[in-house]
């Protein structure tokens, strides 16, 4: 990268970047990745690029689920004031946590390249290893959903905190065991944690494993910056997989599921709907070009259309 373009990069910005994150330990850890990531591309200095950590009101309430508390926007909101604002350039998010209809203030300005998928089970080899009546902890329904279809007889109980605080749970014998995501234990350093559960047994959230930089939809030029250091693939594979959860009107109680992955101009995307309880679950799968917007949702009517009066009900069908 030349020195005139190096200083293209930087025009309009009279200051430092300034990134907006959560300050949680993994929330630090992703925007860390993120400067770091504009640093290289654009051949900036770290002084360039400035962290401004926030508490989230997600972060703030622990003894209560997010459904029941107002959502994902719980670990949004005082980033989007602050961007909406102009306290921030940026902001960047872990995409399983930013609802999937946003205000048009705002637009996903990149996502970096994505990361381990997977679910990962602490307290336990397999989900067969578990006790009889384990006490597994976990404040996702579709982690619930997907835990009672293969063991019914699981405990399932409401965990929050980050990951170390639900790790130091574990440890104290509060519960047998939880599910943390791949991702979220590589990126804070803790490879060795846990034990990866295969997607045909647990098929991820949508958006699970990728991190997302929202700009402001009227400011062009971080839009630009942040525009170079997106992974095309992953923007589609998450794009896919959102617009399945879009169609399905799905909110924070439902028990959702998506993969998608992209093979050249091709996207496979595999989903499922659960009830909360696991007795029931459809799957369903669909391949199609990266430039096709409809077959996501048509995916989320097929799998409806197949559905109990019951499962449809979850959905508000």
């Amino acid at each position: 990268m030349t020195e005139d373009s190096k200083k293209e990069s930087l025009a309009g910005l009279d200051r430092p970047l300034r990134i907006g994150t959560r300050q949680s330990p993994l929330a630090m850890a992703q925007a860390t990745m993120a400067a770091n990531a504009l640093q290289s591309v654009h051949g900036w200095r770290p002084d360039q690029v400035e962290l401004v950590p926030m508490i989230a009101s997600g972060d703030k309430i622990l003894d209560r689920s997010l459904a029941d508390i107002g959502g994902k926007a719980l670990w949004t909101k005082e980033l989007d004031r602050a961007l909406a604002n102009g306290e921030i350039d940026c902001a960047v998010h872990s995409m399983k946590d930013v609802e999937t209809i946003r205000p048009g203030v705002f637009i996903v300005a990149a996502m970096l390249e994505r990361a381990d998928i997977h679910d990962r089970l602490i307290g336990a080899g397999s989900i067969e290893a578990l006790a009889d009546k384990a006490i597994v902890g976990t404040a996702s329904p579709r982690r619930k959903a997907q835990l009672l279809r293969q063991r019914s007889d699981l405990d399932i109980r409401l965990i929050r905190g980050n990951v170390q605080s639900r790790l130091q749970k574990i440890a104290d014998g509060e519960y047998d065991a939880t599910l943390l995501a791949a991702a979220g234990l590589n990126r804070l350093e803790m490879e060795d944690v846990g034990s990866d559960i295969s997607d045909e047994i647990m098929l991820p959230a949508p958006a699970q494993g990728a991190v997302g930089v929202e700009a402001r939809t009227d400011d062009p030029h971080v839009r630009r910056l942040m525009r170079a250091i997106s992974s095309t693939s992953t923007f589609r594979a998450v794009t896919a997989e959102r617009l399945f959860l879009e169609r399905l009107t799905a909110d924070c109680h439902s028990p959702v599921a998506a993969l998608a992955t992209i093979d050249g101009a091709t996207v496979h995307l595999r989903a499922e709907i659960l009830l909360p309880d696991g007795s029931e679950s459809i799957d369903g799968q669909s391949s199609f070009h990266t430039g096709d917007v409809s077959a996501p949702g048509n995916l989320a009517d097929k799998l409806l259309g197949q559905s109990s009066a019951k499962l449809k009900a979850v959905f508000g069908r």
